[in-house]
């Protein structure tokens, strides 16, 4: 992949952050708001720029059409002390030449935090207000727990189910009082799979 201006840098981050914190793309009078320009021919020059050198895709006649092509590496970048063992009835056991834990080794890489609003998953354990991983996939199996993108819209967080041979998708919440969604296939696009939650006590 080609190296990238300051400004096509700029795009590329505002881009990657718009979809980890809202699971669709930005359209391009939000890139030029968010880059800090008022030129939505300019804000396409930069996407195209970055479709040119490998980092982007565009779906032409799709609703917020861009598509990352590489995720992301730095939406998880915290690392926190790491003192030691702990087992019950036990003081910490040090651990030689560890000092700290980065969240990227324990996540990996290829993923985006969101953070929870509602009830619908909480028969899963993921409570209003946790921050959930995802790893970046745009299949899913049976049962896995899915980022969701319906009509190219909205978004939300539920289990992923297919229905009568694949032409149908459920999308079923962990919560007896909510009722399953069931949608065609084709008004489904799958923008990742959990694969961890984080939780502040």
């Amino acid at each position: 992949m080609q190296a990238l201006t300051d400004k096509q840098q700029l795009t590329l981050d505002f881009i990657q952050r718009y979809i980890a914190i809202h699971t669709v793309a930005p359209k391009l009078q939000e890139i030029a708001e968010g880059i800090g320009i008022s030129s939505r021919g300019v804000a396409h020059r930069y996407v195209q720029a970055l479709i040119d050198s490998g980092f982007i895709t565009m779906h032409s006649g799709k609703h917020r059409g861009i598509r990352l092509r590489r995720p992301s590496t730095h939406n998880i970048e915290s690392v926190l002390p790491l003192l030691g063992k702990i087992a019950a009835g036990k003081p910490i056991e040090a651990i030689p030449g560890e000092d700290q834990i980065d969240l990227r080794d324990f996540f990996g890489h290829n993923n985006f935090a969101v953070r929870v609003q509602g009830d619908s998953m909480i028969e899963a354990g993921i409570m209003d207000g946790d921050t959930v991983i995802i790893e970046f996939r745009e299949t899913a199996d049976d049962g896995d727990i899915v980022v969701a993108l319906i009509d190219e819209n909205e978004t939300t967080l539920k289990r992923f189910k297919r229905s009568n041979k694949g032409r149908y998708i459920k999308l079923i919440p962990a919560n007896k009082d909510m009722e399953e969604m069931v949608y065609e296939a084709s008004r489904i696009r799958i923008q990742g799979v959990l694969i961890g939650q984080l939780r502040k006590y």
